[in-house]
């Protein structure tokens, strides 16, 4: 009897030490996945700051997104098609309505708030639009058909080449000085030559519907500058004057052989000069040191 308990004392001390045993393998083997999870999220490198410095907001159309590389291709109006990259910092929105990363697509509008990182431009957040925006362009005609209503513009900053629709119902106005604005205006300014700035719509077909048109000037008018030289070159006969009318600065050509005073300017005179736009550039017909 005594043999027996003895027996039944031993063998339940040995299916203890089993189940504790089996037990603690079990709670082993149940946290030992949430122990490499967390090991592998603290390997994962936490991303940088964005960018810091001056933004700059880009519009244009999306014409190609590029998961792998994190980048895509906008094509500014009248610009040539740039690279922008992007990464989990970029913030995405639809019509003001905060998108994934991952619904980004071609074939679309948007504009896109960017900074320089290094030698790329980095994209802090893109805008997107469910349809074209307005837009503003300045250039120089290249020529008008009256007959197709079609303008082609050269832009100003990069030289490529535009077209517009000009629907019959486009205001055409003179704007600047007063000798130029006093004439009336009309798609018969729209000549080889002429300076132009025009607000645009577009047509959703990836052409530009000229909504106003402001005429700059004509070849052949006139103008008369007043400011201080920012630069005289008498050997290329090229000075620039700033304008404190309208803040702007203007580069004029001159021929020192036949505008005497000219050979005595220097940087910082004041002057006045009248020039006339010849479709190209503003030639000076007199130059007069206040």
């Amino acid at each position: 009897m005594d043999r027996s308990l003895a027996l039944l004392v031993i063998g339940g001390a040995l299916v203890a030490q089993m189940f504790v045993a089996g037990a603690k393998s079990e709670q082993s083997s149940n946290t030992q996945p949430a122990l490499e999870t967390e090991s592998a999220s603290a390997n994962v490198p936490a991303l940088p700051a964005a960018p810091r410095g001056k933004s700059t907001i880009i519009g244009g159309e999306i014409q190609n997104v590029d998961p792998v590389r994190d980048q895509l291709r906008l094509k500014a109006f009248g610009q040539k098609p740039m690279t922008i990259v992007f990464d989990e910092r970029t913030l995405v929105f639809l019509d003001g309505k905060k998108l994934p990363l991952h619904d980004l697509r071609s074939d679309t509008n948007a504009s896109i708030q960017t900074v320089l990182d290094g030698t790329e431009v980095f994209a802090l957040s893109i805008h997107l639009r469910s349809r074209a925006p307005d837009g503003e362009f300045q250039g120089q005609v290249l020529s008008y058909n009256p007959e197709s209503n079609e303008l082609i513009v050269s832009a100003a900053a990069s030289r490529d080449q535009v077209k517009f629709l000009v629907p019959l119902t486009t205001p055409i106005i003179r704007v600047g000085q007063g000798d130029l604005s006093s004439v009336r205006s009309g798609s018969w300014d729209l000549v080889k030559g002429t300076l132009i700035s025009l607000t645009f719509e577009s047509n959703g077909k990836q052409r530009g519907v000229a909504s106003r048109i402001s005429v700059l000037a004509v070849p052949g008018s006139i103008f008369v500058f007043g400011g201080s030289l920012s630069s005289v070159d008498m050997h290329s006969g090229v000075l620039v004057l700033a304008d404190p009318r309208d803040q702007k600065s203007y580069q004029i050509f001159f021929d020192a052989s036949k505008i005497p005073t000219s050979q005595t300017l220097r940087e910082g005179d004041e002057v006045r000069v009248t020039a006339t736009f010849d479709g190209s550039r503003y030639v000076a017909g007199a130059i007069a040191v206040n």
